[in-house]
């Protein structure tokens, strides 16, 4: 589990409820199932409108991700510089099938990674390494983005639904004006839909698609990173080389630093 994650949603539900418990003792009333029909069925009715209902689910199971820990962090970035150093060595003294022999197990794992190695072993040049995987990156990118676009398009959505919901309830109140007595609840259980609305934007979907949309960059980023290290890989750059290059994408505290390694 994600704990800052988990902490973040468990503190804005403790905030909004607490300051309701503080400001009055019927809770009851922000609780209404039409209002909530409307703007949850009203979004998700909207939203398979839009785009297509494979995207829309993959977008609805994908949110629950977010409650759990990226296996892309900073850490995974300097063992990847560390990772392709080694197999720099392996280059320099057993060739290209010591290294096919050393990654058999990461091709399996990694997808990316492995197509990568595959373009090495076959001899392409270290510039055509780096264009096809930059293809790779950006197509990839734009195919997982699309998730986050759809949470975000439903962000949007979800408050228009919720006016759309309070001008439903004004509507019905107002045919209610001969007795004064309902205006007053009437008028709470219209603007309960807007507020709906707003919580789901604000509390769910938006907050949701912003966390999607930043692992997808920061996992468009590592490819960049081990992208160029297996260019380096095809040019049969040295190990220093390799390790410099490399550490020059990353922030100075991540570096890698082949002479700390030797040491230990």
């Amino acid at each position: 589990m994600s704990l800052p994650t988990l902490l973040g949603v468990l503190f804005s539900i403790v905030l909004f409820i607490g300051s309701i418990l503080l400001s009055t003792n019927k809770v009851t009333v922000f609780l209404d199932l039409p209002s909530f029909v409307m703007v949850a069925g009203g979004t998700l009715a909207a939203t398979f409108v839009s785009y297509e209902a494979r995207y829309v689910l993959l977008a609805l199971r994908r949110m629950q991700s977010i409650l759990f820990v990226s296996k892309v962090n900073r850490a995974i970035l300097t063992h990847e510089v560390g990772r392709v150093i080694r197999w720099g060595y392996i280059i320099q003294k057993s060739g290209m099938p010591g290294l096919e022999a050393d990654a058999n197990k990461v091709r399996r794992e990694d997808r990316f990674v492995g197509f990568g190695i595959d373009l090495v072993i076959s001899g392409y040049t270290g510039q055509e390494v780096r264009e096809i995987l930059s293809t790779t990156i950006e197509t990839t990118f734009t195919r997982n983005v699309v998730i986050a676009d759809i949470l975000r398009n439903m962000g949007g959505t979800a408050p228009a639904f919720g006016m759309i919901g309070t001008l439903v309830g004004l509507i019905i109140m107002l045919d209610n004006m001969a007795d004064p007595s309902k205006l007053g609840p009437g008028m709470a259980v219209a603007l309960i839909t807007t507020l709906y609305g707003i919580l789901f934007a604000r509390f769910l979907l938006l907050p949701a698609a912003a966390k999607l949309q930043q692992r997808e960059e920061i996992l468009r980023f590592r490819n960049y990173l081990v992208a160029e290290g297996l260019a380096l890989l095809a040019e049969r750059k040295s190990p220093r080389y390799i390790q410099d290059r490399m550490n020059a994408f990353l922030d100075p505290s991540l570096h890698f630093s082949i002479d700390k390694v030797r040491q230990k």
